[in-house]
């Protein structure tokens, strides 16, 4: 697979002779799956070359390589003797020689570094979490983080025996400092979920979620945030169709906004959730609860075009990057491909990102007169009073 980005014998056999030799037919070949550019394939594979010879010469074993590592290479560019080829001396080596351990990682070649394991405290929580709330991995990290900062904090320490009112609040002021109002709300409520879980488990005194203190902050206060007609479809304008990304982005932004999908909802959208013959898509959103939607004959022909497009990679998600390597969009990609197209077609909003498609759907059915219960069924919400707020 090198003679693909390298015709001169003798560089191919300087490849296959570097240290990183034995490793690099298997990378160009993954660099190729994954969709990268020949250039980019090419700065990579030298990129990986030049990173064995300086490993070599520092006697630095690849099980070994650390952060720091590729700093030291940033580092020694500008006094590099490393044979040829090795490259430009870039940020790019730097990216390509990281994806290359990445590559030998997932191959097997080189063990992956062990993950600190979280306290047992922090492990049984996360259990109690997927069994009984069913959250997302993203949302089980984010709790566990905060377990595992409250057991090793000093206010604190590592005996919730010896918890109470005084020290869990001043913990949460001391946090609260530095974060805003979203983030602080964020931290009550997993100290609020760990300290029911370490009742439940007698390892604290029962209680004690009541001493955690409500952030003020009052639903209906204010307007819903959405967007005007004519900014959705200003919107949808700024998507260039000539283009697989134009095509992905229409259809995405219209899962959006005509069938109030969350960010997360869209990125893990499969081609088994879709049922084209009954005109349906099955979502599966927040607890793992499992909804079918109708799908608008709009939206089918956005996704059906995209799809004609579609690079063919082996992912059973609908939307992928478009840019290497090809895989599945997570929900932040989903947000910012809102955004970014929300700043391309000079659209003015109280917020740039997919959340506020999700309201401005709910505010279009309701000015069609679709009562607060029937939103509630598209959104998904438990409540009616949670659809009022949108």
């Amino acid at each position: 697979m090198l003679d693909k980005y390298f015709e001169s014998p003798f560089t191919l056999e300087q490849l296959r002779n570097s240290p990183s030799g034995p490793s690099l037919g298997g990378f160009a070949q993954s660099l190729h799956e994954d969709g990268y550019s020949w250039w980019t394939a090419r700065t990579y594979l030298q990129a990986a070359h030049h990173l064995g010879h300086f490993l070599q010469s520092e006697e630095i074993a690849l099980v070994s390589v650390q952060p720091e590592t590729f700093t030291l290479f940033r580092g020694h560019f500008k006094d590099c003797r490393c044979p040829k080829p090795r490259g430009r001396k870039t940020e790019d080596t730097v990216r390509g020689a990281k994806c290359f351990l990445r590559h030998l990682w997932t191959a097997g070649t080189v063990p992956q570094p062990v993950k600190q394991p979280w306290p047992p405290l922090v492990q049984g929580f996360r259990h109690w979490l997927s069994r009984h709330r069913g959250l997302s991995e993203t949302t089980l990290s984010r709790y566990s983080a905060v377990a595992a900062e409250l057991l090793s904090t000093q206010e604190l320490g590592d005996d919730p025996g010896q918890y109470d009112a005084e020290r869990l609040r001043t913990f949460l002021l001391n946090r609260s400092r530095r974060r805003g109002v979203g983030g602080t709300k964020a931290i009550l409520s997993a100290v609020r979920m760990f300290l029911r879980y370490l009742a439940t488990q007698g390892k604290c005194p029962p209680g004690l979620d009541a001493a955690i203190p409500a952030i003020a902050g009052w639903r209906l206060a204010s307007l819903p945030r959405c967007l005007s007609v004519d900014d959705v479809d200003r919107l949808l304008a700024a998507c260039d169709l000539t283009l697989p990304m134009g095509l992905r982005d229409r259809a995405i932004i219209l899962l959006l906004v005509r069938l109030a999908l969350r960010a997360s909802d869209v990125a893990v959208l499969r081609f088994s959730d879709i049922d084209w013959d009954d005109g349906s898509i099955l979502v599966t959103g927040k607890n793992r609860r499992e909804a079918r939607l109708p799908l608008p004959q709009e939206v089918g022909d956005a996704i059906l075009a995209y799809l004609e497009h579609r690079p063919g990679v082996q992912d059973d998600r609908v939307f992928l990057r478009c840019v290497a390597p090809l895989r599945g969009l997570p929900g932040s990609g989903v947000s910012q491909i809102v955004r970014r197209n929300m700043r391309r077609a000079g659209v003015s909003a109280p917020a740039y990102g997919s959340h506020i498609l999700r309201h401005t759907a709910a505010t279009e059915m309701l000015r069609r007169g679709v009562s607060l219960y029937e939103i509630g069924s598209v959104l998904r919400h438990r409540s009616a009073d949670m659809s009022a707020y949108y």
